[in-house]
């Protein structure tokens, strides 16, 4: 069986990808960051999990993965790279230090197309595939959440590009765009929403009151109401395995309704309706 190549495999959706995959009964190795979370997906999953320490920022760390990667595949082909890893950074785009922007991007595009670039021969040599993870809210961007929507925005951009450069080696390239999905990403949210008021200035807190105790009640509902982070791991399979993978995978009912709405509403009529959306929440 290939392998599988699994950024930010420690918790959430990368999890899940890995745990899938593996089930699947293909080598995994699996990008992570603490050598807690090594042994504790090779304690469960055994000797087809790999560990790999894969912070996709250090350079120097993507580089020692790849080559891990190609020494232990030897003759068996890497089917794929799912580029999971990710954070997501919110705020008034009036009052986020731009250092806080610099992290995002560096974290969720940089780090993907930087892992993307080292394992590409790999994948040119047995016809891989590659998988971002992106978001539904890389097509509609909502209030307090700009750095994050514009690096999934980046994202699409750069799957769309790839795809073109990439068709005369067979290497087809996919975005999973979740909608709600449970994962210990909305706890970091809420801390980072508990930090806003570190950064945010006095009148910044008054004058965006109303968006800030928005994004606490979203997180709350995404926590409620988010879907299985399997349902992506399975979207991953069909992008990695089907012969006809699609191009974008929204993923949830509530990724599904807002991709049409992409596509088929005009953006005033798009804009007043996440307008109502968030005084719903």
């Amino acid at each position: 069986m290939p392998a599988v190549l699994v950024t930010g495999a420690s918790t959430g959706i990368g999890e899940a990808c890995a745990v899938h995959l593996h089930g699947l009964g293909h080598t995994v190795f699996a990008g992570v960051r603490r050598d807690a979370d090594a042994e504790r997906l090779q304690t469960r999953l055994g000797d087809r999990l790999v560990p790999v320490m894969l912070d996709v920022t250090d350079q120097g760390q993507i580089d020692a993965a790849a080559a891990t990667v190609a020494d232990a595949t030897g003759s068996m082909r890497l089917a794929g790279v799912v580029n999971n890893a990710g954070i997501g950074i919110g705020g008034p785009v009036e009052e986020l230090p731009l250092d806080h922007w610099r992290h995002q991007f560096e974290v969720n595009v940089i780090g993907q197309v930087a892992v993307t670039k080292a394992v590409i021969p790999m994948l040119r040599a047995g016809a891989g595939r590659i998988v971002f993870i992106g978001s539904i809210s890389g097509r509609i961007a909502t209030p307090m959440m700009a750095p994050y929507s514009a690096s999934k925005h980046a994202i699409e951009a750069i799957g769309e590009a790839l795809r073109h450069e990439l068709a005369d080696w067979d290497i087809k390239v996919a975005v999973v765009e979740p909608g709600a999905i449970r994962t210990p990403i909305w706890e970091k949210g809420r801390a980072r929403a508990d930090d806003l008021d570190s950064f945010v200035s006095p009148e910044g807190r008054e004058r965006y009151a109303r968006f800030i105790d928005l994004v606490r009640r979203a997180i709350d509902a995404q926590e409620r109401n988010g879907a299985d982070p399997a349902i992506v791991a399975r979207a991953v399979e069909h992008a990695l395995f089907s012969p006809r993978p699609k191009d974008r995978y929204p993923v949830g009912t509530d990724a599904k309704v807002q991709a049409l709405a992409s596509r088929v509403l005009p953006d005033k009529v798009r804009d007043r309706a996440v307008r109502a959306m968030a005084d719903r929440i």
